[in-house]
């Protein structure tokens, strides 16, 4: 009967342990390591491309989109009609021209403009390490400003 009770003693605890669960449906991880190791296969990309840039999506979900980019040379003028951009900047420093009117661009996607100028924004200059959120209908743009590159996450929260 002691041997029983020993038993009990020792599996009542096991009862109470419970298995790891998977991650929850939509959860991902990128670890600054792996993200590192993308930034050399992007400069490579960014280049040979005639626009200077190199883009990775990293996940596209029902409500955003994550993206790593990396630039080596001033990017185009953008407006996004339905989405906010939350970028990350990793490396490199820039001055973000934000704001004003979008003149003379071109309609490239649904609800996306790129090219033309920005007349009236503010410029904003942006290092690693910085934090920025740009609202939908904003025109926006990095200028390098003789920085060699820039890498950025962004994050685009869809709004439709």
């Amino acid at each position: 009967m002691k041997k029983l009770w020993m038993l009990c003693l020792l599996l009542i605890p096991a009862t109470h342990v419970r298995p790891q669960s998977a991650a929850p449906e939509g959860f991902h991880y990128w670890s600054v390591t792996s993200l590192s190791e993308k930034v050399p296969m992007l400069a490579q990309q960014a280049a040979s491309d005639s626009h200077h840039v190199a883009v990775q999506q990293l996940g596209d979900f029902p409500n955003d989109t994550a993206l790593l980019v990396h630039r080596d040379a001033n990017g185009a003028p953008e407006w996004h009609e339905t989405q906010v951009d939350v970028v990350f900047i990793q490396s490199g420093n820039a001055t973000l021209v934000v704001g004003g009117t979008l003149l003379n661009a071109d309609t490239v996607a649904s609800h996306e403009k790129r090219n033309g100028t920005i007349e009236g924004g503010v410029r904003q200059k942006v290092s690693a390490g910085d934090l920025i959120r740009i609202p939908a209908k904003t025109p926006h743009q990095f200028l390098l400003d003789g920085s060699k590159e820039l890498t950025y996450l962004v994050v685009k929260v869809k709004g439709y």
